[in-house]
């Protein structure tokens, strides 16, 4: 069209942008071809179409260049739902779950007439499971039943995936059944992953095992939710034989399910075998399938497949800072302190910051987020006193903070502080001062739970006769009467 001299309008650049994608199979980098015609699109006039300046944010969506995408959803004079959705829907596949909750809440209240629609709906679900805000999910539910888009199956395997990532395990079930004979095999993942999150492994692979009783295909997904069910329950005979069993199906294991069986192999303390399995991979292992690997190490404090480990993958994600740390625990544990220090060195040197762990509870209505050792938040000081309360309490019982965790060389006294300001924790005292007697507290947080959170939730939980769910990275945890559903086993 374009050495032709045809004239282009909205709709050429909105099916040109969407064949990036396609391309992209080719070996042509989409985002190459994405910001080409992007420029084409400025230089043309077309950069404040609706239409078109939509069509960039679901297409830098897709790539996750967020920014890139704020900055188009900014400039538009005009928004309609669609141009909203795709905004919303991009902080919700990009883990800015929090931002397209505030986006939706913007979008209701910028105009009367815009009625979101069942894409909105599937994307909001997905931004409400991602921080646990069960209240505005209920909202979302009721919602839904008075538009009539609980006729959608999409629809309602995000309803089913919110409950279930909002701990709500039961209500995800009903939801689960009450979608009939329209279940597709989105519908069966999200049931048999949901299952595996909490921890309850058996009923999984029975899920696993109607499914396919029923004649629906297990996909790709399937296998990764059923194994990763395993690994969470310690099921290693369940899991084999399910990974062999993937070329019955037509399935041929990737990456991923490498990285499940790592990750299940490991945690069980078979390290050999998973170092085994992965110098026999048919493809390059990946950082997911290393990662697998190094997480296992921290969690039996083997240094030598621990060095294994990172020495693919400083070279597969050098910027990745949470490798770097996970090895530096693994040698504070070890009493290797020099090579502590190396690993410091390293990470001032390429100006790496870890990740700050992060914690979301709803509480009153509203969504609050607490980071560790954060000293701008003027709560801080009132929930690291209660905390402070609780653990003074719980040295009477035999408790000991784990102050391993803390790699910084200073006295341990200091370390138990630092321990204090952890994200959970805030979230839990503030949980335990906002919520009424006998409510459950909900709590989600981005990395994975710590041996000491983890220790002080399930006596705060005793204590205070409260029952607290806790959704970390990897799993759910259920604490009640001093007990955790993952049986110290995550």
């Amino acid at each position: 069209m374009g050495r032709l001299r045809v004239p282009v309008d909205s709709y050429s650049y909105a099916y040109g942008l969407k064949a990036c994608f396609a391309a992209s199979a080719s070996h042509v980098p989409a985002s190459a071809l994405v910001r080409e015609i992007h420029a084409h699109v400025v230089r043309r006039g077309y950069g404040l179409h609706t239409h078109v300046a939509t069509t960039l944010v679901d297409c830098y969506a897709k790539l996750g260049i967020v920014s890139y995408a704020e900055s188009v959803f900014a400039t538009m004079p005009e928004r309609n739902v669609v141009s909203w959705t795709a905004m919303i829907g991009c902080y919700a596949k990009n883990e800015r779950p929090g931002d397209a909750i505030l986006l939706f809440q913007e979008m209701m209240a910028s105009d009367e007439d815009l009625v979101p629609n069942s894409i909105t709906i599937v994307s909001i679900l997905h931004a409400c499971a991602g921080v646990n805000s069960l209240g505005l999910g209920k909202l979302l539910h009721a919602y839904i039943l008075r538009r009539g888009f609980d006729t959608l199956v999409s629809v309602l395997n995000a309803l089913m995936a919110m409950y279930i990532k909002c701990g709500c395990l039961e209500a995800g079930r009903r939801i689960f059944n009450s979608i009939g004979h329209r279940k597709d095999v989105v519908s069966w993942n999200t049931l048999i992953s949901g299952y595996g999150m909490h921890g309850f492994g058996h009923e999984a692979v029975q899920v696993f095992e109607v499914m396919t009783q029923m004649g629906v295909s297990p996909n790709i997904i399937t296998f990764i939710s059923v194994l990763g069910a395993c690994s969470h329950a310690g099921l290693v005979d369940e899991g084999k034989r399910l990974f062999e069993s993937m070329v019955d199906y037509n399935v041929t294991p990737r990456a991923e399910h490498y990285a499940c069986m790592v990750d299940l192999l490991g945690r069980a303390g078979h390290l050999d075998e998973a170092v085994e399995l992965i110098q026999g991979m048919h493809i390059r292992p990946t950082p997911q399938v290393w990662g697998s690997l190094l997480g296992a190490c921290r969690i039996h404090r083997n240094v030598e497949y621990a060095e294994m480990a990172c020495s693919q993958l400083f070279d597969l994600e050098p910027r990745n800072a949470g490798n770097y740390v996970l090895l530096a625990d693994i040698y504070a544990r070890a009493k290797l302190h020099s090579q502590v220090d190396v690993l410091k060195d390293l990470l001032e040197e390429h100006a790496l910051e870890k990740l700050p762990g992060c914690s979301w509870i709803e509480a009153k209505k509203k969504l609050h987020m607490f980071v560790s050792v954060d000293n701008k938040n003027p709560q801080v000081e009132e929930l690291q006193a209660l905390i402070g309360e609780f653990v003074t309490q719980m040295k009477n019982d035999g408790y000991v903070p784990d102050t391993g965790v803390v790699l910084y060389d200073i006295e341990e006294e200091e370390k138990e502080k630092i321990l204090l300001g952890h994200s959970e924790k805030l979230a839990v005292a503030f949980g335990l001062i906002n919520t009424g007697k006998g409510e459950i507290i909900r709590i989600s947080k981005n990395l994975r739970l710590c041996e000491d959170c983890h220790s002080v939730t399930k006596f705060i939980s005793k204590y205070t006769e409260r029952e607290i769910i806790v959704r970390d990275v990897n799993r759910f945890h259920h604490f009640r009467d001093g007990v955790c559903s993952c049986g110290d086993y995550w």
